[in-house]
């Protein structure tokens, strides 16, 4: 499987499986089927409330802990030191493993001490209980201040992502600070599978849409996608775009869809054009 690494020891696979908003014995059955059927790499959060399912799909798969990548977050009320500290150690008990490989920063938050939330941040990859560390939902101002003016040795960044949305400047602020970015919500809930030009392609190679949505991520040079799935069926289609090539007659038609359809903006998210 196609990975994306980096100079921070970030050693992730370009396709996961996202979780949300799996729960219970539901998301237990699903990761323990995707790592059954090739994923390895497993997309969590302490606000998906589904940490404790990962865990129990990660102790009954026969896949080694070792051999799959795991991400959590911290909400964006428990950014300050220990309550961020206190955050992880919960998510290393539900999840059943000493050592996450990538823990986020999952929104950033209002009126905060940005700064020592980052000193903390750092300090957990420091003290071993996450191999790495990145920031999720951070527009360009703030990913800049904490990469360029903070000095943050981030791995990766993860966002909404998809081709209804335009990301240009963030992901070429990533590949110029080699973080890996994260696609999330990577088919805008369905609405990617459903535009005709999307339908066509996926006509013509006999795939189906949502491959082709996929397909358009993973090709670009450091993005990574985590889409949802809990059928076998969906599993195994997200998989099998990382085959899928698409030729610039294609890539044209991608860019021509519209680029300004934000499917993920809570009332606590930040300014995007900051």
């Amino acid at each position: 499987m196609h990975r994306l690494t980096n100079r921070h020891g970030l050693d992730l696979p370009a396709i996961g499986l996202g979780t949300w908003p799996m729960t219970g014995a539901d998301c237990t059955r699903a990761v323990h089927q995707a790592l059954e059927l090739g994923y390895r790499h497993i997309d969590t959060a302490t606000a998906y409330a589904n940490e404790a399912a990962v865990g129990q799909a990660l102790r009954d798969s026969s896949v080694p802990r070792e051999a799959i990548h795991l991400t959590t977050k911290v909400w964006w009320d428990r950014l300050e030191p220990q309550a961020m500290r206190q955050s992880l150690e919960d998510s290393l008990r539900a999840l059943g493993t000493e050592q996450v490989d990538l823990f986020h920063i999952h929104w950033p938050a209002r009126d905060w001490d940005l700064a020592r939330s980052i000193e903390t941040l750092v300090q957990l990859r420091d003290e071993g209980k996450a191999r790495c560390i990145g920031v999720a939902n951070f527009p360009l101002g703030l990913l800049r201040q904490v990469v360029e003016q903070l000095g943050a040795p981030l791995a990766a960044i993860q966002v909404e992502y998809h081709a209804l949305l335009e990301q240009s400047p963030l992901l070429a602020f990533a590949r110029q600070h080699d973080l890996a970015f994260t696609a999330y919500t990577p088919l805008a809930r369905g609405e990617v599978a459903e535009q005709p030009a999307v339908c066509a392609i996926a006509e013509k190679h006999g795939v189906l849409p949502t491959q082709v949505a996929l397909a358009w991520l993973l090709e670009q040079p450091g993005v990574a996608v985590i889409p949802k799935a809990s059928s076998r069926a969906n599993q195994l289609a997200n998989l099998a775009a990382l085959e899928l090539r698409l030729d610039e007659q294609d890539r044209a038609a991608m860019a021509a869809l519209p680029k300004d359809r934000r499917v993920v903006s809570p009332e606590f998210a930040p300014d995007w054009q900051a």
